[in-house]
C-alpha cells in the first residue's frame, strides 16, 4: 500500500516524458525530410534568396565567396534554416498535441486558430521582407555606394544579413498574437493598451529605423504594418474576451470541471 501511491506519481511523469520525447522525434524527422528534399535544389534556393540583391550590383559584379567552404556551406545552411520554416506547421502542430489535453474547451476553440494565424503572420513578414523590403533596402545600398567602389557581397554575410532580417520581419508580424494573448491571459486590458497607442506608435516607427535603411519611406513600410497588427490585435483581443468572459461564467453556472492537469 505504501509503494502504489509513488507508481502512481512515476508512472504518470514517466507517459509525460515518453510523449514529449515521441513529439520532439516527429519534429526533428519532418525538419530533415523536408532538408533531404531541397538539399538537392540548395543552389537554386540560394540564387532565389540573393536575387533582391543581385538585381541591383553594377553591370559585370558578383557575389563573393571569402571563404574555403563557403560555397557548400553557405546554400547548405539556407536550406537547412528553409527546411525549419517550412517544417513549423509540423513543429506546431505535435507542440499543440502535447499541450491540448490540458486546455479547457474555450481554450482550445482560441488556440487552434491562434496557432495557424501565427504561422501565417510570421511567412507573410518573411514575404514582406522579401518582396517589399529588400528591393527598396538593397536599392538604396546601390545607390549610395562610393564611386571607385565595387559592390561585390560575400554570400556568407549576405545569407546572415537575409535570415536576421526574415526573422525580425516574421517576429514583428506576430505583433496581433502577442497583443492578443495579453488581452485574453488578462496581464493587459484592452483600455490600458489603448492609452499606451502612442508610445506603440513611436515604438514601431524606432523598430523601423533600427531594421531598415536610414530613409523615411522604408521605415515608414515596417512601421506602419506594425501598428495596423497591433490594432488588428487590439481588436480581436477585446472581442474574444468578451466572449470568454461569457463563456466562463457559464461553464461555472453549469458545474463544467477542468481538464486534469498534466504532471
Amino acid at each position: 500500500m505504501t509503494a502504489k501511491p509513488q507508481d502512481d506519481q512515476e508512472m504518470p511523469l514517466v507517459a509525460h516524458l515518453t510523449e514529449l520525447r515521441k513529439r520532439l522525434l516527429y519534429s526533428v524527422t519532418a525538419v530533415l525530410v523536408i532538408f533531404a528534399g531541397l538539399f538537392y535544389f540548395s543552389q537554386d534556393i540560394y540564387a532565389l534568396v540573393a536575387a533582391p540583391l543581385r538585381a541591383y550590383l553594377p553591370e559585370g559584379a558578383t557575389m563573393i565567396a571569402t571563404g574555403v567552404a563557403s560555397p557548400f556551406l553557405t546554400p547548405f545552411k539556407l536550406t537547412l534554416m528553409v527546411a525549419l520554416f517550412l517544417g513549423m506547421p509540423v513543429v506546431l502542430y505535435q507542440a499543440w498535441g502535447f499541450i491540448a489535453p490540458g486546455l479547457y474547451k474555450h481554450e482550445k476553440r482560441i488556440a487552434v486558430p491562434l496557432l495557424v494565424s501565427s504561422v501565417f503572420l510570421f511567412y507573410g513578414g518573411m514575404a514582406f521582407a522579401y518582396f517589399v523590403v529588400f528591393p527598396i533596402m538593397f536599392g538604396f545600398f546601390a545607390s549610395v555606394t562610393p564611386e571607385g567602389v565595387a559592390m561585390m557581397t560575400d554570400i556568407g554575410q549576405y545569407l546572415d544579413f537575409v535570415l536576421t532580417l526574415f526573422f525580425a520581419f516574421g517576429v514583428a508580424f506576430e505583433i496581433p498574437v502577442a497583443t492578443f494573448l495579453l488581452i485574453w491571459v488578462g496581464i493587459v486590458d484592452v483600455a490600458s493598451l489603448r492609452k499606451s497607442r502612442p508610445y506603440v506608435v513611436v515604438g514601431c516607427f524606432i523598430v523601423g529605423m533600427v531594421l531598415t535603411p536610414p530613409d523615411v519611406f522604408s521605415q515608414t513600410l515596417l512601421a506602419v504594418p506594425m501598428w495596423l497588427l497591433f490594432e488588428a490585435g487590439l481588436l480581436f483581443g477585446s472581442l474574444v474576451r468578451r466572449e470568454d468572459a461569457a463563456e466562463e461564467a457559464a461553464e461555472e453556472k453549469s458545474g463544467d470541471q477542468p481538464p486534469a492537469p498534466r504532471p
